[in-house]
């Protein structure tokens, strides 16, 4: 099994949106007089970012698993194939 990633492009734009979400929270309290429904916006941008961050994530740990399950089945019918082939010899 290889080893985990250093970089994770979807963790990074993750975490980064969360953070500026919070940060443009603050912002937004502390410079505007009715920061409510901009805050609320910028709340449901996040949750619209953390979902779209989580199908992409299902969907590539799927593809990935998928790929793992073929490789796997090759290399069983290519070694139960050199089996038959060793059997047809003696």
């Amino acid at each position: 099994m290889s080893p985990p990633k250093t970089f994770d492009p979807l963790r990074a734009l993750a975490i980064g949106s969360q953070a500026l979400g919070f940060v443009m929270i603050f912002v937004l309290g502390t410079t505007l007089d009715h920061p409510r429904p901009w805050q609320g916006l910028t709340l449901g941008l996040m949750l619209v970012v953390a979902l779209v961050v989580a199908i992409a994530r299902r969907y590539r740990n799927n593809r990935l698993q998928k790929f793992r399950d073929e490789r796997r089945q090759r290399l069983l019918s290519e070694d139960e194939g050199d089996d038959e082939a060793d059997e047809g010899r003696d």
